[in-house]
């Protein structure tokens, strides 16, 4: 969405605002209209007079350093959605209803394009952001001083959030976004990305558990190929496959009691033990 001057967000926040009201019975006509016959000039009536309830709502959200024009934008998409979903005969105004839609518009605007870290995920962290500033200058004003331990307490009560996420918001709020590519330093030589910890394996070290793990399998699907069909069923289902099988569930499958299956698994364990032993040098690896 390309941006706009302020001014031109200015002019149009004026604009919006010398556009007269619309009776109820006109905006209820207009919506009819719309609605039934798809009259687009309708539309434009309708949305043309609410322009001002875009406007100013968009005046309220300007402190979060985004145009206003692209906010007005923003809160036309809202108002075309609360027009198109709008049922006349509600006993509710047209412009109380699209107020929610043009609001919510506007937040997901603003979360979206307030930070390249993405804020506010889930509704009570987009409570929280959107009422955090309000509340902290309200408790600053109340007590005269910085918000402390109990302020944010407060907050958190009020918002149905923990303290918790209250300090982390503060944090995100009173930060900015920096390039990893920044320079550092008068000569610039360094950047914030040089001091960043790579702490993932090496490509030598992932190769290397690479080629153990394949040979881990073929010791051991070598070793399962020595035990009797029966015992072998029973180690799998039991040891090597992520929906284990219970004792009685095997117990059913093969046509034994559910001890019969656990001395089987203990006999067969004891035997792939005694082939590990005998052909490694360190068997209880492969049996952790």
């Amino acid at each position: 969405m390309t941006h706009i001057s302020a001014n031109n967000g200015m002019r149009l926040v004026r604009s919006a605002m010398s556009t007269p009201l619309l009776t109820r019975e006109r905006e209820q006509q207009l919506a009819r209209a719309w609605r039934d016959q798809d009259d687009e000039a309708a539309l434009h009536e309708l949305i043309t007079a609410y322009g001002r309830l875009v406007a100013g709502m968009a005046v309220k959200f300007r402190n979060y350093g985004l145009p206003i024009a692209d906010l007005i934008q923003e809160g036309n998409v809202g108002l075309m959605q609360a027009a198109s979903r709008f049922e006349p005969e509600r006993d509710i105004r047209f412009s109380t209803y699209a107020s929610w839609w043009v609001r919510s518009a506007m937040q997901d605007y603003i979360l979206r394009n307030w930070s390249i870290v993405r804020t506010g995920t889930t509704s009570s962290q987009k409570s929280l952001f959107f009422n955090l500033r309000r509340l902290r200058a309200r408790i600053e004003g109340r007590t005269g001083g910085l918000l402390d331990d109990v302020g944010r307490q407060a907050i958190a009560d009020e918002l149905k959030v923990s303290k918790r996420d209250v300090d982390g918001m503060s944090s995100r709020l009173a930060a900015s976004d920096q390039s990893l590519n920044a320079p550092i330093g008068e000569d610039g030589d360094l950047s914030w990305q040089d001091f960043l910890v790579d702490d993932r394996p090496s490509p030598e070290a992932s190769t290397i558990a690479s080629k153990d793990g394949e040979t881990r399998a073929n010791w051991v699907k070598g070793a399962l190929a020595a035990l009797p069909k029966r015992e072998a069923r029973i180690i799998r289902a039991r040891l090597l496959q992520d929906d284990t099988l219970t004792l009685e569930a095997l117990g059913e499958e093969l046509g034994v009691s559910k001890e019969r299956v656990r001395q089987l698994e203990k006999r067969a364990l004891g035997k792939l033990r005694e082939q590990f032993r005998t052909s490694f040098s360190n068997p209880e690896e492969l049996m952790s």
